[in-house]
């Protein structure tokens, strides 16, 4: 699948608001990180496999009640959701070119795609509110940033993707 300008704005929307590109451990733009714990931030050095892929246990992220969760890389993939687009894509790694494919993925297979390339951005997030905790109105009792910020900063990735491409023609 081609990344477009904009779906690229987006994924770094989705780093950006799951706090992986912005993390003060990340070394990789945020496609090293490891959901943080109770027992602090994690990271990834190996991009061989999904880092619990090889049976690591779960990160325990609250105790009260008990949230263990998998999710790694720059869009959170918990395992499950590795695994199964992994074969589906025929991925060999969770390498960058890896985890953007599966990001992009689900997003086309909620028909966020359609909504990106027509400008509708708040549509696209809502079409991928279930697959992100950061973003509103998922179910997973997380929160979720604000849609007007959101938005905001997607404008801002969207500029600088605009800005970049400019710079590099001249």
């Amino acid at each position: 699948m081609r990344i477009s300008p904009s779906l690229q704005a987006f994924l770094s929307l989705i780093s950006w608001s799951e706090g992986t590109s912005t993390s003060r451990v990340t070394q990789d733009n945020g496609y090293d990180i490891i959901v943080s714990g109770v027992d602090g931030p994690h990271r990834m050095t190996d991009y061989d496999d999904h880092p619990f892929a090889s049976g690591r246990s779960p990160i325990v992220v609250r105790l009260s009640p008990l949230l263990e969760s998998t999710a790694s890389g720059r869009y959170q993939l918990i395992l499950p959701t590795w695994k199964a687009y992994k074969s589906q894509l025929q991925l060999l790694d969770f390498g960058h070119a890896s985890q953007d494919a599966v990001a992009a993925q689900m997003i086309a297979e909620r028909d966020a795609l359609d909504q990106l390339n027509s400008g509708n951005v708040e549509g696209a997030i809502s079409l991928c509110s279930n697959l992100w905790a950061s973003f509103p109105g998922n179910s997973y009792g997380q929160g979720g940033k604000q849609i007007g910020e959101l938005l905001e900063k997607y404008q801002q990735f969207e500029q600088q993707l605009t800005s970049n491409a400019n710079s590099s023609v001249s």
